[in-house]
């Protein structure tokens, strides 16, 4: 019985172990282990459409960001330019460390001055730049005659600088500023406005007439006034406009002093963009040959930076270009100021000073304003005083 029942379970027991045998290797488990899935039964569960949405939108968050990163760099670095064409746009005013006890400090910042002197003795004002720090308060120009110096060069050998007559005229600063260009500002030259002293007085009365036709001085709130009519763009341009037809003042000078490497050929693009922008409705033969002139004066080489180029107008409007290019030892040009070259057309001159002393775009608006600010110094004092203060 006992084997007979062993041997009728035989095939039981073998049929289960066949059965086990028979089953995948994935398909097992252990005690502790779920069964192994199938080696691609992942991929079965991929959504595809779903895939695409989340590509698409991850595409879209990227795009978004990568914008929102460029707009906030350009953005930025507009703003810094700004702030920086701001700041240079400031006045440059003299400051000083007086006491204000002192007679020569003023009440304000506005009104301080500081004069330096070199070693010859000549009052400095300084300008706040680094390259050109101070101007000088004075010049002492004499006439400028003789043959118009040629352009620097090998055939410029062994000639002697332009000779100047014997009689100096005194010019008083009366305000400056430094010139820039881009939105950046870049700096290119600073510029003072000099008047003949004693053109002074003429200017003193032309201007306090403006505002009080019965005044020799202005009091405070005339002043303001004045300063209010000269920074205006329509007033300004026609208040200098009218005085500089009249040849008022009858001699005055521009001071250009590059604080970088520059050329003739640049400024002078610059200049005559100038001209023709405030003399434009101007078309005859006579003024377009005297551009024809003003253009051949600067048919030169470079300008280096800390060079003088002077512009000077006289009591009948002529315009004289005088440059100092320092000289140069190995072509036997000695230092000097040396005439460049003249224009007689005298609204030539009246278009180029326009460009600095009123209209809606002056060149340089810090030297507007200071030229102004010592213009308010001449109109406070009576007129026929000699008020040769620098603001």
């Amino acid at each position: 019985m006992l084997r007979q029942s062993t041997f009728k379970q035989l095939p039981r027991s073998f049929g289960s172990a066949a059965k086990a045998a028979t089953r995948t290797p994935a398909s097992r488990r252990t005690f502790l282990s779920p069964p192994r899935s199938q080696p691609n039964e992942h991929l079965n569960r991929l959504d595809v459409n779903k895939l695409s949405e989340q590509q698409l939108k991850y595409a879209r968050n990227r795009r978004a960001f990568l914008w929102t990163g460029l707009f906030c760099s350009v953005s930025s670095m507009i703003y810094v330019g700004y702030l920086i064409k701001l700041e240079l746009k400031k006045p440059v005013h003299a400051d000083s460390s007086l006491p204000s006890t002192d007679p020569l400090a003023g009440t304000n910042a506005v009104e301080r001055k500081v004069v330096l002197r070199d070693e010859k003795g000549h009052e400095l004002v300084p300008t706040g730049n680094s390259t050109v720090p101070t101007f000088p308060r004075t010049l002492e120009l004499g006439s400028f005659e003789g043959a118009i110096a040629p352009a620097p060069g090998p055939s410029a050998s062994g000639l002697a600088p332009t000779i100047t007559g014997p009689d100096q005229t005194e010019y008083t600063l009366v305000g400056f500023g430094l010139r820039t260009v881009t939105f950046i500002g870049i700096q290119v030259y600073v510029v003072g406005y000099y008047v003949a002293t004693a053109d002074v007085a003429p200017l003193q009365s032309a201007l306090t007439k403006k505002v009080n036709p019965i005044a020799t001085t202005l009091v405070a709130g005339e002043r303001d006034q004045l300063r209010t009519d000269l920074l205006d763009p329509a007033k300004g341009e026609e208040i200098w406009d009218g005085l500089l037809a009249n040849g008022i003042p009858a001699r005055s000078v521009f001071r250009v002093v590059p604080v970088r490497d520059t050329d003739f050929h640049h400024l002078r693009d610059g200049f005559v963009r100038a001209i023709q922008a405030r003399a434009g409705k101007v078309g005859d033969e006579q003024f377009g040959e005297a551009m024809k002139d003003f253009r051949q004066i600067f048919n030169r080489g470079k300008v280096p930076a800390k060079q003088e180029l002077l512009l000077i107008r006289d009591g009948e409007g002529k315009l004289s270009v005088v440059y100092d290019d320092g000289g140069n030892k190995k072509e036997g040009r000695p230092a000097g100021r040396q005439l460049v070259g003249t224009v007689d057309d005298e609204r030539v001159s009246r278009a180029l000073w326009l460009n600095y002393l009123a209209g809606k775009k002056v060149a340089s608006e810090p030297a507007r304003k200071s030229i102004v600010e010592g213009i308010m110094e001449f109109v406070e004092r009576p007129v026929g005083t000699i008020a040769a203060q620098v603001v």
